[in-house]
């Protein structure tokens, strides 16, 4: 069976995630300008509480955007260096992607206008409609 970290640091949200032995364990905080110090130590936590070496890890996966541009590149460098040392492929997900995927998880909507707070009166949004049980 997959074990699979994803992080998220796109937002003022930094989240963490572990897939094991078919469940999912998660840390989530709001805090931001916080997402450098406290990335690493919510991922550690995380392994430690699910007893999962680092190791362990198939693949990680992490929000890519659209987002805040540090907090993207907070990600990208932690799943960057994880994976090199490990050896583990890095799967991006798109931010709006994986809303329009929760959307159609937890109601069932078939067709979703997702949307970020891009600040200064913008927002970064896309347009899905679920295919196969997929949102594209």
């Amino acid at each position: 069976m997959t074990t699979l970290l994803a992080l998220d640091t796109a937002t003022e949200a930094c989240s963490v995630a572990l897939l094991h032995d078919g469940k999912v364990t998660s840390h989530y905080e709001v805090i931001p300008r916080q997402h450098a110090q406290k990335l690493l130590p919510m991922i550690k936590q995380l392994l430690a509480e699910s007893g999962v070496a680092l190791n362990a890890l198939d693949a990680i996966a992490f929000g890519r955007g659209p987002g805040a541009f540090t907090g993207v590149r907070i990600a990208i460098g932690v799943v960057q260096g994880l994976a090199f040392a490990l050896e583990r492929p890095v799967l991006p997900v798109s931010n709006l992607a994986a809303l329009a995927q929760g959307a159609l998880r937890e109601h069932g909507a078939q067709q979703v206008a997702a949307a970020i707070d891009a600040r200064m009166d913008e927002v970064y949004w896309g347009c899905y409609q679920a295919t196969a049980g997929e949102m594209r």
